[in-house]
């Protein structure tokens, strides 16, 4: 006698072909916003390194002095 568990259900595979589509599609929107995350942390660390060395080197720049307002 045959083992009915292993007899292949079509509709079990065909929602188990939905779910790996939808989880397919999910994980690479998490990938692709994972990599544009990491992309702007090291663009923002690498300005933030530039501009401290920068201004270590350089000093700090004099203060823009405001104009008056006249009085007429």
């Amino acid at each position: 006698m045959k083992n009915p568990w292993g007899k292949k259900n079509p509709f079990m595979s065909m929602w188990l072909s939905g779910a790996n589509a939808v989880a397919g599609a999910a994980r690479g929107r998490v990938a692709a916003e994972a990599k544009r995350q990491a992309s702007t942390a090291v663009s923002k660390s690498a300005r933030q390194m530039t501009e401290a060395w920068t201004s270590a080197l350089t000093g700090k720049p004099a203060p823009k002095r405001r104009r008056r307002k006249s009085t007429r």
